[in-house]
């Protein structure tokens, strides 16, 4: 996770996590980490909380407070929750009335039932997280498939669209790799297009601007072993 301004990128948010792991009792918790530097979007109090629920809204990176949105974007993971949030303010660069709600998932077992999981949400939480009806792009560190299998008996799971893991990938820039997986910005907004169905004619210059832009990045990865500046130090716009 990480801060939404850059004054909190000093604050190691997933220390929240560590401490949660640490103080809990008749669990077992495995913690990874890797060596890379990345984004903190939550103070340490908000990502306290956030923890605690284990799945929310990040009403700063939302737009659709007071309506209904018109696509729902979820992030579980690092590298999948910037990508998700670098889509997100991408769609809303070109696309200034596209309403998106913008979830974060931190424990996987929120997507289960109540009745299948302790740590279930509801089936009415779900709904009103998710919607019943409107289209779910959820970006996942792991395989689709166990997302799916989560969320199967859920009202919205026909809308639920999980990129993750496709074993694609070797020596390659963290954006490269998302790319190979399809996992990043580019085809997440790009998949916000085709599903959401008023943009699915109208956005079709946006998708070839996107499609433009993830070549850039590709080449420039492919000739320099490094990702594009604007990629590398990426930070939320809004």
């Amino acid at each position: 996770m990480a801060a939404a301004a850059s004054e909190l990128e000093t604050i190691e948010t997933p220390l929240s996590v560590a401490d949660h792991c640490l103080r809990s009792r008749n669990d077992i918790n495995v913690i990874v980490a890797d060596k890379q530097a990345h984004l903190q979007f939550l103070d340490m109090d908000a990502a306290i909380k956030h923890c605690t629920k284990g799945i929310g809204i990040w009403d700063w990176a939302s737009n659709d407070q007071g309506s209904e949105p018109d696509v729902v974007m979820a992030g579980c993971g690092d590298i999948p929750t910037q990508e998700a949030l670098a889509a997100t303010a991408l769609l809303r660069e070109h696309f200034e009335d596209l309403k998106i709600r913008f979830i974060n998932v931190v424990d996987l077992f929120r997507m289960q039932s109540g009745g299948e999981h302790p740590h279930g949400l509801s089936d009415s939480d779900f709904d009103s997280l998710f919607t019943i009806d409107k289209p779910i792009i959820f970006n996942f560190h792991g395989y689709p498939w166990l997302i799916h299998r989560l969320a199967y008996r859920r009202t919205n799971q026909k809308n639920l669209h999980v990129r993750g893991y496709k074993e694609k990938g070797n020596i390659n820039t963290p954006l490269e790799l998302a790319i190979e997986n399809e996992i990043d910005r580019f085809s997440l907004a790009i998949d916000v297009i085709n599903r959401v169905p008023r943009l699915q004619v109208a956005g079709a210059h946006a998708k070839e601007k996107l499609r433009d832009m993830q070549i850039d990045c590709r080449h420039y990865a492919h000739k320099h072993g490094v990702d594009k500046p604007e990629a590398r130090d990426w930070r939320w716009p809004y």
